[in-house]
């Protein structure tokens, strides 16, 4: 079995973690292939050295799988998803005094990617798909809004199409955060390509990993273009000589490295394993606490097939939600979160956001904006006080399933059954 640092197995590791989707439990002799490639012809980084590679572009041959994957025109691989946001927000001419509208619950980057644009992350309640609102995302419209950016957090989606009606209407930018979801589908489009612009990360807990990194896909060849210089220091690409390229805008660095490109091609050509093996095991798991009636569960929202990274249970009660929290953990039940207590993906706890906390001086606009974010989210507490959600493993044999549905039920009836 694959160790990882010499010290844990990859499934010991896999528990010891906050919140990780499968990618590294995937790891073997196809990722091994494709970085020994890198190694063996010795360039590292993304551009120039053509004559040393003997044939080999792993960004590239990413870029061109993941396009593919995607169903749309355009890729473009970089360092991280944080990077992807960040550059998508970019080649959309998102800036300073624009507004982005994003979700309570969701991961410090979206707001971070945002702000490293110049343009303010105006935050917005969540229904019961645990993302965007379309009712509260039409009401939180103002002049300044230039995108709608969904996050598909936790291997669903938002209501896109509502989304989207709201962006044609306003004249935005649909921008997908599919950082948690990618593999599933909406209106028969892959997650992440329904949008304007859609984004991945490939990080090491996230379903297909590069160690580090991320990628983003369009239909726009003025995105695409704009991409593909803006994540290289503006580079134009043109020409057989680096030192020489002409730079038409302001760019920085957020290339992908090879080794890490290499690792992802091995990594995505497994996706539609990891998908239909995390369904098989979501499935009974979901079978076995339908038996409860308190239990009710996210919803899908209609044309969309969630990617079964985690399975989303409501509780009646906060109060009850937070004891089956502490029941699924004392019945040996793991990877099991209550967002709502959460530091990094729910907005209560995002002081720095909220109180301004920045080395460097925040714009006015910015400093002005962001106080509309100082305020309650009632609607997003009642649906993230009652939300646990339950990571699903490819690492598990059948008995595991079986043995991890029993125990499910086992504890969130010890907490129902007193009510």
């Amino acid at each position: 079995m694959n160790t990882l640092f010499g010290i844990f197995t990859a499934k010991e590791y896999f528990n010891l973690t906050t919140i990780a989707m499968p990618g590294f439990e995937l790891f073997g002799a196809e990722e091994k292939k494709e970085v020994q490639d890198v190694l063996d012809n010795g360039v590292l980084m993304r551009y120039g050295f053509d004559g040393n590679r003997n044939g080999h572009y792993k960004a590239l041959e990413l870029e061109k799988d993941l396009a593919q994957k995607m169903q749309t025109k355009y890729a473009q691989v970089v360092s991280s998803g944080t990077a992807a946001l960040s550059v998508a927000l970019a080649v959309a001419g998102i800036g300073a005094g624009d507004e982005v509208i994003m979700p309570t619950f969701t991961f410090v980057a979206s707001f971070e990617a945002i702000l490293s644009v110049g343009a303010t992350p105006i935050l917005c309640d969540i229904d019961d798909t645990l993302t965007l609102d379309p009712a509260a995302v039409a009401a939180t419209i103002t002049p300044k809004t230039k995108a709608i950016m969904p996050v598909h957090m936790c291997g669903s989606m938002a209501d896109l199409k509502a989304l989207k009606a709201l962006c044609d209407t306003h004249d935005l930018v649909l921008l997908e955060d599919a950082c948690q979801a990618i593999g599933g589908f909406y209106d028969g489009k892959p997650l992440g390509s329904y949008g304007d612009l859609g984004c991945f990360s490939f990080d090491y807990v996230k379903t297909v990993t590069c160690g580090e990194g991320g990628g983003l896909i369009t239909n726009s060849e003025v995105y695409a273009d704009r991409a593909h210089k803006y994540h290289d220091h503006g580079h134009d690409h043109i020409g057989d000589n680096r030192g020489a390229e002409s730079h038409p805008f302001l760019g920085y660095n957020y290339r992908l490295s090879e080794l890490n490109a290499a690792v992802g091609i091995a990594q995505l050509r497994k996706l539609d394993q990891t998908i239909a093996t995390q369904q098989k095991n979501y499935t009974i798991l979901r079978e076995a606490v339908s038996e409860i009636p308190a239990v009710t569960f996210r919803r899908v929202p209609e044309t969309g097939v969630e990617s079964y990274a985690f399975l989303n249970l409501f509780l009646p009660t906060e109060d009850l939600a937070r004891n089956a929290h502490k029941a699924l953990g004392v019945h040996g039940v793991d990877a099991c979160f209550y967002w709502y207590d959460n530091n990094w993906h729910y907005y209560k706890k995002w002081e720095h956001l909220l109180e301004q906390k920045s080395l460097g001086s925040l714009s006015k606009e910015q400093q002005e904006g962001l106080q509309r974010n100082v305020r309650t989210f009632d609607s997003s507490d009642q649906w993230m006080g009652r939300t646990i959600s339950c990571l699903i493993k490819l690492s598990w044999t059948a008995e595991e399933v079986q043995e991890r549905a029993a125990k499910m039920k086992e504890a969130l009836q010890s907490v129902l059954e007193v009510v």
